[in-house]
């Protein structure tokens, strides 16, 4: 969890506090795209959102990890959204 949390300082400027943990499945044409656990955070100090949904999931061919952090914000209004945000993003190169 504490990688989260800096995860969220590091990209959003705040501090967070953990609430729960949601599991997601994401899936197009039939076929599965995300499968994992979304940490669902609320946030201190941030001056548009009070909440974000973050995860990690290892880079291809590497031992690294990268850390998503996605603010609750406009359509982005559940974990499951924030995952669907983040593929389009990561679709889109963005």
């Amino acid at each position: 969890m504490r990688s989260l949390r800096q995860a969220i300082h590091d990209l959003h400027g705040c501090d967070s506090a953990w609430v729960e943990s949601v599991p997601v499945t994401e899936a197009f044409q039939g076929q599965t795209v995300w499968n994992g656990t979304v940490e669902v955070f609320d946030l201190r100090g941030h001056p548009t959102a009070q909440r974000c949904y973050a995860w990690a999931h290892a880079l291809s061919d590497s031992e690294k990890r990268r850390y998503v952090a996605v603010l609750h914000a406009g359509p982005i209004d559940s974990p499951q959204a924030a995952v669907r945000a983040a593929i389009v993003q990561e679709f889109r190169g963005v």
